[in-house]
């Protein structure tokens, strides 16, 4: 069982936590960049499951900002491994942990497809477009299973 929107894996499996995201996200119907929308706008919302913090790249958590991609994309940060599926994200400076991340939150920092999405929501300009983009995404999840009234 797994659910990378969630952030959530019960049992190791033989494939890597990302590739189960994206085989869900597959199965959703979702384009790549609707599932990095999706999934940097759960994370700021905190829709983590358990309430975990991994992959809350915010500090307004419940807010549905672009912080996740600002955060993502930006190299006052390194990444440091502390398991098979977690992360710390060091501030460069102080070398102190600012946030904790799992693959699946990094891997749309490091795929270069899945990053340009990423980047493009983290511009400053485009604060308006990510959340526009986000409704629209969740109402397409939402309403996928709905029986069609045509």
């Amino acid at each position: 069982l797994h659910d990378g929107f969630r952030n959530y894996v019960k049992a190791e499996y033989s494939v890597m936590p990302e590739e189960l995201m994206l085989e869900r996200a597959n199965l959703l119907g979702l384009t790549a960049k609707e599932m990095v929308c999706l999934i940097g706008g759960m994370r700021v919302l905190g829709a983590n499951f358990e309430n975990s913090k991994h992959g809350v790249f915010t500090d307004k958590v419940g807010a549905l900002t672009n912080d996740f991609f600002v955060n993502l994309t930006d190299m006052k940060y390194s990444w440091k491994p502390t398991g098979k599926n977690s992360y710390d994200i060091i501030e460069r400076k102080s070398n102190k942990v600012k946030f904790t991340a799992t693959r699946v939150d990094l891997v749309l920092g490091s795929n270069s497809i899945l990053r340009s999405y990423a980047e493009l929501y983290a511009q400053d300009d485009n604060q308006e477009k990510f959340i526009k983009d986000f409704v629209e995404v969740w109402t397409k999840i939402m309403n996928a299973d709905l029986p069609s009234l045509n």
